[in-house]
C-alpha cells in the first residue's frame, strides 16, 4: 500500500510551493520578458494576467486537488474513467522537465566551484559553449560523453534522491523550510550589492523605462500571460498534487494569494539585481544595455560571468552568491517536479513513497546522460521549447476544462468560501475559469505552437517529434497498465 502523503503544517505547504514558484525562470526569463514588453508599462498586463488567471486557476487546482486528497492521475481518472490518460500525460511532461532542468543544475554546480576563482577565463563565452559544454551541432555530439557534466548532474540527482525518498514531511517540507527562506536571504544580499554599483541607474532606468505604446498590441499581453502560466507553474499538476498532501482545515484561497504574491516579489526583486549588473557593464564596456540583454542560460552563463571578470575582489563574494541562488532556485523548483508522478504511481501501483523515489530517480539519472554529451546543449533547448510551449499549455486547456466543466467548479465555492479569511469566491470566478481561461490560454498555446513551427530547423523538428512520441507513449504505458491497489478507483469526494 502506498504512503499516506501529507504536510506537516500550513507553512510546509506554502515554502514547498513557493519553492516550486520560484525558480529558474524568475531569474533568467523574467526579466527579460519586463524589459522586451514595455518596461514599466507591462505591469499593467502582468497585474491583469496575476487577478484574471494566475489566482484564480491556482484556486481551481487547489480546491480539486484537495476535494480528492489523492494524485493527478486518480483524480483525474474519478472524474471520468475515460480520461485517465490525460491523467498520466501532464505528471509525465513534467517529469521530463526534470530530467533537463537536471543538467542546468549540473552546469550551475560547476560555476559555484568555477566563481571562487574566475575559472571560466577572459572569455566566458567561448569557455561555456566550447570548453564546458563542447557543444556541437551535429547528431554525432551524442556519441561524445563528457565526464565532468555526468558527474555534477549525478550529485544533482542524489541531492534530489536523498530529499525525495524520505517521508514528505521529513524530507521535501523540511527542506523547503530551509531553503527557500534562504534563497530569499541571499538574493536580498545579491540585490542590495548591486544596486550600489556604478551604472545601475542605467540598467534601472532601461527596464523601468514605459513605453506605452506597447500595451495596444497583442503581443504584450500574450507575453503577461504566458509568464504567468510557467512563473506559478500553472496546469502542471504540481499545485494539484501539493493541496492533495494538506491538511484538513488549510485555507486554500489566502495560500494562493500567498504564494502568487511571493512569487511576484522575488521575480520582481531578481529584475532589480539583473539590470543593476548590467547597467554596470554598460558603463564599464560602453556598450548599450539593449545590446547586453539577454535570457535563458546566455545571462546566467555567459552575461554574469562577464560581470564577475570586471568587478574586482567583489566577484569573489558576488559570484558565489549569485550562482548558490540560481542552484537553490532550480533545486527548489526541480523538486517539485517529481512529485505527481510519484504520487500518481504510488497511488495506481500500491508502492511506497521510498522506492518510486528511488525507481524514479535512478530512471531520470540515466536518461538525463543525454544531455552529458556535447549535443546535449541544443537537445535541451528542444526539448525545453516543445514541452513548455505545445505540451504543457495544451495540459493547461484539458485541466481547466475537466476541472470547470467535467468537475463542475461551482462545487468549489461554498465549500472554498467557508473556511478562508480573505476574498470570497462568486459568479465572477465561475466565469473566469469556465469561459475566460480556457480561451485565453487557448490563444497563447496557439501562437506558441505556430512559433515554434515557423522557427524550428530540422534538428528541432525531429526532436519535437521524437519528445511528443516519448510523451505520448510513456502515458500510454502507465494508462494500460493494471492496477496494483484495490483503492485506485475508490476516491472520496469532500465538497
Amino acid at each position: 500500500m502506498e504512503d499516506k502523503n501529507e504536510w506537516g503544517s500550513n507553512l510546509s505547504f506554502i515554502l514547498a510551493m513557493i519553492g516550486s514558484a520560484v525558480g529558474l525562470g524568475n531569474i533568467w526569463r523574467y526579466p527579460y520578458v519586463l524589459y522586451s514588453n514595455g518596461g514599466g508599462a507591462f505591469y499593467i498586463p502582468y497585474i491583469v494576467a496575476i487577478l484574471l488567471m494566475g489566482i484564480p486557476f491556482l484556486i481551481l487546482e487547489y480546491g480539486v486537488g484537495y476535494n480528492y486528497k489523492s494524485s493527478f492521475a486518480k483524480a483525474i481518472t474519478k472524474i471520468n474513467s475515460k480520461f485517465e490518460y490525460l491523467g498520466w500525460l501532464l505528471p509525465v511532461a513534467v517529469f521530463m522537465i526534470m530530467v533537463y532542468y537536471s543538467a542546468i543544475l549540473g552546469w550551475d554546480g560547476i560555476y559555484i566551484l568555477l566563481s571562487f576563482f574566475k575559472g571560466w577565463g577572459a572569455d566566458p563565452n567561448a569557455f561555456f559553449t566550447t570548453t564546458l559544454l563542447q557543444s556541437s551541432e551535429s547528431y554525432m555530439g551524442l556519441t561524445h560523453f563528457i565526464p565532468y557534466i555526468a558527474v555534477a548532474m549525478l550529485v544533482g540527482w542524489v541531492i534530489i534522491w536523498f530529499i525525495s525518498h524520505r517521508d514528505l514531511e521529513k524530507g521535501l517540507g523540511k527542506v523547503s523550510k530551509l531553503l527557500v527562506p534562504l534563497l530569499f536571504i541571499i538574493m536580498v544580499i545579491i540585490v542590495a550589492f548591486s544596486l550600489t554599483l556604478p551604472g545601475a541607474s542605467i540598467g534601472l532606468s532601461e527596464l523601468f523605462n514605459p513605453d506605452w505604446s506597447l500595451l495596444g498590441r497583442f503581443e504584450i499581453w500574450m507575453a503577461a500571460f504566458g509568464q504567468i502560466v510557467f512563473s506559478l507553474s500553472l496546469g502542471m499538476s504540481i499545485a494539484f498534487t501539493y493541496a492533495s498532501y494538506t491538511k484538513d482545515n488549510a485555507d486554500l484561497i489566502t495560500n494562493t494569494i500567498s504564494i502568487a504574491l511571493a512569487n511576484s516579489l522575488f521575480e520582481n526583486f531578481a529584475a532589480l539585481g539583473v539590470f543593476s549588473i548590467l547597467g554596470y557593464m554598460s558603463l564599464q564596456s560602453g556598450t548599450a544595455v539593449a545590446d547586453l540583454v539577454t535570457q535563458g542560460t546566455g545571462l546566467v552563463f555567459i552575461a554574469y560571468p562577464t560581470v564577475f571578470n570586471v568587478l574586482g575582489q567583489w566577484a569573489y563574494i558576488l559570484g558565489p552568491l549569485f550562482f548558490l541562488t540560481v542552484y537553490l532556485a532550480g533545486l527548489t523548483s526541480i523538486l517539485s517536479t517529481i512529485e505527481p508522478l510519484s504520487f500518481s504511481i504510488q497511488n495506481k501501483f500500491g508502492l511506497t513513497r521510498n522506492r518510486t523515489m528511488t525507481i524514479l530517480c535512478v530512471v531520470g539519472a540515466l536518461i538525463s546522460m543525454i544531455y552529458a554529451t556535447s549535443y546535449g546543449g541544443s537537445l535541451l533547448g528542444y526539448v525545453d521549447t516543445f514541452i513548455n510551449q505545445i505540451a504543457l499549455l495544451f495540459g493547461v486547456i484539458v485541466e481547466c476544462i475537466i476541472f470547470a466543466w467535467v468537475f463542475k467548479a461551482e462545487k468549489l465555492v461554498d465549500f472554498m468560501n467557508s473556511r478562508t479569511k480573505t476574498i470570497k469566491l462568486g459568479k465572477w470566478w465561475i466565469v473566469i475559469v469556465k469561459y475566460v481561461l480556457p480561451i485565453f490560454i487557448s490563444i497563447v498555446w496557439i501562437g506558441g505552437l505556430i512559433d515554434v513551427i515557423n522557427s524550428s530547423s530540422i534538428h528541432q523538428m525531429n526532436f519535437t517529434i521524437v519528445s511528443a512520441a516519448v510523451l505520448l507513449i510513456s502515458s500510454l504505458i502507465f494508462t494500460i497498465l493494471p492496477p496494483k491497489n484495490d483503492n485506485w478507483k475508490k476516491t472520496e469526494d469532500r465538497v
